[in-house]
């Protein structure tokens, strides 16, 4: 296989005349390409070596003493080139290298076609740039569709994202709009020996402050980075219990008001309180002897946290013969659920503990009070979850009425804002499967790059085919 330079513009061709063949334009401006041969890579893979020569146009003035410079070396380069269908290709040639014989002075004559900082050529430099903003590939993936290592994906990858993201590649491009709602939300580093915060706009889903920690600096830092002018368009901040984030903001904006959404709260009321009192009332039906209560309250944590709607959801799945969440098929080992379902068990728990049954009527009264947009009306249904667990005397149901208590303004705030944490859970699984994907990520900075890439969507590569030709 053996290609001919023919045209001025850069086409090549094959110089056999027996059959026809598509005109491949090379692109590569100052490449003279002169014939290609064919190679095998280590790997195994075909790869077409694009044969030629530069074309010379170098000043031969020394820049120094202005002497004529003479040609010193021949350099030999070859440049990784776009793939041809499943094989690689690669561009040869010579460059020449002047030196000064009165001053010593050499100069190097330039590539037009190379990519800087990497021995491939631009055009396949813009086409692993074009792969990773898609964002639907690994850098392993990338490298093996392109022939590239991964660390010269990286390297392309993270200087495409400072390029669009910071300012001369260290400080961080500043938001572009303000907006009304801000979240923030700590997630783990590195398998959960370290922490870093993200700080999202709530409207458009988009991460404006990555860093690490999860204290007030992170806070701090963020609103010197983007200024108090930009503060002033912030109405609120969706945040969970982590009280230094909230200290923060009122701190150095207190006309922002911190807000409490229903999934933080309705986490504490299930975590802290069900699971523990479930499992405090077990043991003490043991120690009772009451065995059979006892064993009523094992593996039930799924049912006694589960709403009405999910219990009554999942038992008409089963009825009409759907596969079960993993949850489910868990609880349905046991026959008083296959029998009689998951709200038939539930109602049999609740009628039989009195601490189970104050539970359900919490988790109702909370369903009901994040419904709520005024804020007086859910104040006082948040005031009566208060009294019933009050009423209770156990420690755990004390223990969330006093975190009722202390966050009492930022809870009551929903029915104002009505603000979700879709955006900010959104953004965690886009970290987890990030993570998952660069198999961890050692590289902080360049993790947070391609964080803020991930929450932006708006790259479109392929143009409807009917305006191509346009």
């Amino acid at each position: 296989m053996n290609y001919i330079h023919t045209n001025a513009d850069g086409q090549m061709e094959f110089s056999q005349e027996s059959h026809s063949f598509l005109m491949i334009p090379s692109t590569l401006k100052g490449f003279n390409n002169t014939d290609t041969t064919t190679k095998t890579s280590r790997s195994g893979r075909t790869v077409y070596s694009f044969n030629g020569e530069l074309e010379d146009d170098m000043d031969r003035t020394c820049p120094y003493c202005q002497s004529k410079m003479h040609v010193n070396n021949h350099i030999d380069v070859n440049l990784r080139h776009l793939n041809f269908g499943g094989a690689l290709t690669a561009v040869q040639f010579r460059k020449l290298q002047l030196r000064c014989p009165h001053c010593g002075t050499t100069a190097m004559q330039e590539i037009p076609f190379k990519a800087e900082h990497h021995r491939i050529t631009k055009e396949l430099y813009t086409y692993v740039e074009d792969l990773l903003t898609l964002g639907k590939y690994t850098n392993r993936q990338v490298g093996q569709l392109t022939g590239l290592d991964e660390n010269t994906v990286k390297a392309i990858d993270k200087r495409r994202l400072k390029k669009k993201y910071t300012v001369n590649g260290k400080k961080l491009i500043q938001p572009e709009a303000t907006t009304p709602i801000l979240g923030i939300d700590e997630f783990k580093l590195h398998n959960g020996y370290r922490y870093a915060t993200h700080i999202i706009d709530m409207q458009t889903g988009h991460i404006l402050w990555i860093s690490h920690g999860k204290k007030k600096q992170v806070v701090y830092d963020f609103i010197d980075h983007v200024g108090l002018d930009w503060m002033e368009s912030v109405e609120a901040v969706a945040c969970d219990m982590n009280s230094d984030f909230q200290e923060a903001f009122e701190e150095r904006c207190p006309h922002i008001q911190p807000v409490f959404d229903r999934f933080h709260i309705v986490r504490n009321f299930n975590e802290k309180v069900i699971a523990e009192v479930r499992k405090d009332e077990q043991r003490r039906l043991d120690e009772e002897g009451d065995k059979e209560a006892a064993k009523s309250l094992k593996r039930a944590r799924y049912i006694l946290t589960s709403s009405r709607e999910t219990l009554n959801r999942k038992d008409q799945e089963a009825r009409d013969g759907k596969v079960l969440s993993k949850g489910s098929e868990l609880f349905c080992k046991e026959e008083v659920v296959r029998k009689d379902g998951h709200m038939d068990k539930y109602e049999a728990i609740i009628e039989q503990n009195k601490l189970l049954f104050t539970a359900d009527l919490i988790k109702e009264k909370l369903a009901d009070a994040y419904g709520k947009d005024n804020e007086p009306e859910m104040a006082k249904d948040m005031t009566e979850i208060m009294e019933l667990c009050s009423a209770t005397g156990n420690k755990h149901f004390l223990w969330f009425r006093n975190l009722i208590d202390k966050h009492f303004e930022g809870i009551i705030a929903h029915a104002t804002y009505q603000i979700t944490s879709g955006k900010v859970e959104g953004i965690n699984n886009k970290i987890k499967t990030l993570r998952r994907q660069g198999y961890g990520y050692p590289d902080d900075e360049y993790f947070f790059l391609k964080l803020f890439d991930a929450s932006r969507n708006d790259y479109v590569r392929n143009t409807p085919s009917h305006k191509i030709l346009e």
